[in-house]
């Protein structure tokens, strides 16, 4: 089985030899290395241009790009979406899942492709601000992670990893998440209600699907001050007001990477006691590895299943 026309509508990070694998599933392949402006481009690029005027079958899509709901309409051709991103449900994706499938479009997403490097920031930056290696220090003396006590708020793929971690490192570990994980409360990791686990940690660090907001006034004054807050999700995963008032405060400190800023990264910056990065933390020569195996995969998936 092949596809007609595979088009790539943005920089999907696949790597070369996996673009060279693509040209064997379809008789023409288009990959685009910026991204869309708008849906006119977008729909330009999947009915065919300049380059081609052959309408695709087969749709690739980063996270950066949306496909909604007027995209899917306008591009009847289309048999099958494979997000070369995460997809943990229809509220988070770029994709508009219920759409694609009133038209009969199959879409496949990956997920646990970049955690490792999302593991390795959270860690490196916790480290370097509890010693001091780095421009802050947490308190007036340097300290381990040993006996620290974290919260991970959402124990999926990313919160399970650092817990792993973290428990490795000695750290006093409690979780609140929407599914108990049985699995890792025998291994010493305590369920609490989010109000609970908020009173009782010193650090938070939140692994949500995008969109997923769980902190707002309330939640900070419970957690307190002298804390440490970590969000290494695809957007804040909080109330932007409350947390402006909470990091005015002095012993308070956040840690996040470039995805997690979303549209407030030039704010979050410039902000005291703030520790952000330009790179994004789970994107490494071993995700794009991982990614392009994945997303290959789902096509054969797809194939499979006819």
């Amino acid at each position: 089985m092949r596809f007609r026309k595979i088009v790539s509508v943005d920089n999907t990070g696949l790597e070369p030899w996996a673009k060279e694998k693509l040209s064997e599933l379809a008789n023409e392949v288009v990959f685009y290395e910026d991204y869309p402006e708008d849906n006119n481009e977008i729909i330009s690029r999947i009915k065919g241009n300049q380059q081609s005027g052959i309408p695709a079958d087969c749709v690739l899509v980063s996270w950066n790009t949306p496909i909604d709901r007027e995209v899917i309409e306008s591009c009847p051709s289309i048999k099958y979406i494979g997000m070369c991103c995460s997809l943990y449900d229809e509220k988070s994706a770029n994709v508009d899942i219920r759409a694609a499938h009133e038209n009969g479009i199959n879409v496949l997403g990956i997920r646990n492709y970049g955690d490792e490097g999302v593991i390795e920031f959270i860690l490196s930056e916790l480290i370097q601000l509890l010693h001091g290696f780095g421009e802050y220090r947490w308190q007036d003396e340097p300290l381990e992670l040993s006996y620290q006590k974290l919260g991970i708020i959402g124990l999926g793929t990313t919160g399970k990893m650092l817990a792993e971690r973290a428990m490795a490192f000695g750290m006093e570990l409690s979780y609140f998440s929407r599914t108990r994980k049985m699995e890792f409360e025998k291994k010493g990791v305590q369920y609490l209600s989010l109000a609970e686990l908020l009173k009782k940690v010193d650090i938070i660090s939140t692994h949500l699907p995008k969109y997923t907001v769980v902190l707002g006034e309330e939640e900070f004054k419970l957690f307190g001050n002298g804390k440490i807050f970590i969000n290494t999700s695809l957007q804040p995963t909080f109330d932007i007001l409350a947390f402006r008032q909470w990091i005015k405060n002095d012993g308070n400190y956040a840690i996040f990477d470039k995805e997690a800023m979303g549209d407030y990264h030039d704010e979050f910056q410039s902000m005291d006691r703030v520790i952000t990065s330009d790179i994004v933390s789970g994107w490494t020569r071993q995700a794009q590895k991982r990614l392009s195996e994945k997303v290959l995969e789902n096509i054969q998936i797809y194939f499979d299943s006819f």
